[in-house]
């Protein structure tokens, strides 16, 4: 996945966010929203991650396809 696929799917993935916010007090859908948003939040943190990882190594002058995405639970353990 190169940095534009990464870009592409984090904006997917806010584009989603954003609706199940607008929809949350439209209806009660069982706390379905709430588990997909806390999934959502989770695969942002871990594409963000990703693409600071890449940026980081190229910027380093290493190649930034060797950056591998970690875990969810790393990722969501960081301090911010």
């Amino acid at each position: 996945m190169d940095e534009q696929d990464l870009l592409e799917r984090i904006q997917s993935l806010v584009e989603e966010e954003h609706r199940l916010r607008d929809a949350a007090g439209s209806a009660d859908d069982g706390g379905d929203s709430t588990a997909r948003l806390a999934q959502l939040e989770a695969q942002l943190d871990q594409c963000w991650d990703l693409l600071r990882q890449r940026r980081a190594k190229r910027d380093a002058g290493e190649n930034p396809n060797e950056a591998e995405p970690r875990p969810i639970s790393e990722v969501e353990g960081y301090r911010q």
